[in-house]
């Protein structure tokens, strides 16, 4: 029987505390892909918001309905939280795309119906002893420049208009004045991977949203990623602000789509120490918000990356660094778990999936080149023409790739992966949705057993 602590979790010093006063090194996983879609996980193509808006065009709004919303139920049920829970994971954060809060055509309307999918995965996390991080993921105007903060395009507009910010402000509002007391709720990621390019904004919004929720709920932890995907913590001052976690992301370079030769421990160590360093110097808990390799089934490469995965666990480990790992679930890249090869979404998806894959429409696990007939050409003439050319975030190299994969090769395709829905009854819908219950899907027992261990 799960005891319920008497209070919220909270932060002393170095250390989380839960509500009984006992000192917690938190370790858990990101439930990515669920409230806020991301195309690499469910194999669609392009950004969330086109491919929901796609596949309703194609089999109208009602049975596009049935199936997000039969997945959403499925996707993480009672039988995730039980399959955690039982794996000494206490920790989830779940990130969320604004659009289940409120609508872009009634702004600073707050979507009742929106919560339901949020208070039930804490009602789970509280059921099994599970605490919850609750990441708004995307915000309107999106945060950074990529297609996990829901971005049509390359532009952070978050940043330049007010009329965004203020909106955030409210979601926020309506959040703290939703979950204030509850002990099973972590605490508030204001935004996933803030991208301020000028790095002079990105300061002053978040003591305003601190600010706002503070005035609602004065317990909470709140968890601030740093600047620039999450790696940069200078707009701090040396003074941290009360009962906040600074947040890193932990991605090691050797271990993503792109891959190269891993330079050992050292370097894993050398890039925590160096993200970490603001939590450090100022004695607050470590939290690892997200980390962890993309798998390729290419033994090869795969037993070079859980060696990526054993160090960075040990890493850890060294600094009492809690962490959550991305990601639970998916098709196979990456996750935890993974809808079954044999399941009917993985049937009628993997074709798919797998030209999407030869096309490199997907940044994330892709190696950026795609056709290099095409791609290799447009990179060279732009590095020869403007060669002083070092865009914000990632250079050219992401720049060039971003627009010519991840756009306008990836937005065409969002209408095939649509058209794939087309001439399915509603059983068919919900069997689809249903290839991503824990039931139907498969446990990747070497991952499992590291994060276990970790």
């Amino acid at each position: 029987m799960v005891q319920t602590p008497p209070r919220p979790l909270a932060t002393r010093g170095t250390a989380f505390v839960d509500g009984f006063g006992q000192e917690r090194r938190l370790r858990g996983v990101c439930i990515g892909g669920w409230l806020n879609m991301e195309n690499f996980i469910t194999g669609y193509s392009a950004n969330e918001s086109l491919m929901r808006a796609k596949v309703t065009a194609a089999i109208g709004q009602d049975r596009a309905d049935r199936f997000f919303d039969r997945f959403l139920e499925v996707f993480y049920a009672d039988a995730d939280a039980e399959f955690l829970a039982d794996n000494g994971f206490d920790l989830v954060r779940i990130p969320i795309n604004y659009h289940h809060l409120e609508r872009d055509d009634r702004p600073f309307e707050i979507v009742e119906a929106g919560f339901r999918h949020l208070d039930r995965a804490i009602e789970l996390g509280a059921k099994y002893g599970i605490y919850s991080i609750i990441d708004l993921h995307a915000l309107p105007g999106s945060q950074n420049q990529h297609w996990h903060s829901d971005n049509a395009t390359h532009i952070a507009s978050f940043w330049q208009h007010r009329h965004f910010q203020e909106r955030v402000l409210n979601i926020w509002r309506a959040i703290a004045d939703r979950y204030k007391g509850n002990p099973w709720v972590a605490g508030y990621n204001l935004m996933n991977e803030p991208a301020d390019e000028t790095g002079s904004r990105v300061g002053p919004v978040y003591r305003e949203l601190f600010d706002a929720v503070r005035a609602v709920d004065p317990d909470h932890i709140i968890f601030l990623d740093g600047n620039t995907y999450s790696t940069d913590f200078s707009m701090f001052d040396d003074q941290p602000w009360p009962n906040v976690v600074y947040s890193l992301h932990d991605y090691v370079e050797a271990s993503l789509g792109r891959g190269g030769p891993y330079a050992g421990k050292t370097s894993a160590s050398d890039k925590f120490l160096k993200r970490s360093e603001y939590a450090r110097r100022t004695g607050t808990p470590i939290l690892v918000g997200e980390f962890a390799p993309i798998y390729t089934n290419d033994e090869s490469v795969d037993v070079v990356r859980r060696q990526i995965l054993a160090d960075q666990l040990d890493i850890y480990r060294d600094h009492d660094a809690s962490w959550t790992s991305w990601m639970y679930k998916d098709l196979g890249r990456q996750g935890l778990v993974n809808a079954a090869p044999k399941s009917p979404y993985r049937q009628r998806f993997d074709g798919f999936v797998a030209k999407k894959e030869r096309l490199g429409v997907d940044q994330w696990g892709s190696d950026g080149w795609g056709p290099r007939a095409v791609t290799m050409p447009v990179q060279e003439l732009v590095d020869s023409e403007a060669p002083h050319f070092d865009p914000y975030p990632w250079g050219r190299f992401d720049w060039v790739r971003t627009m010519l994969l991840n756009l306008t090769l990836a937005q065409p395709l969002a209408d095939e992966y649509a058209q794939l829905f087309c001439g399915l009854d509603d059983s068919e819908l919900d069997a689809l949705a249903d290839s991503f219950a824990f039931e139907n899907c498969q446990v990747r027992e070497t991952l499992r057993r590291q994060l276990v261990e970790g």
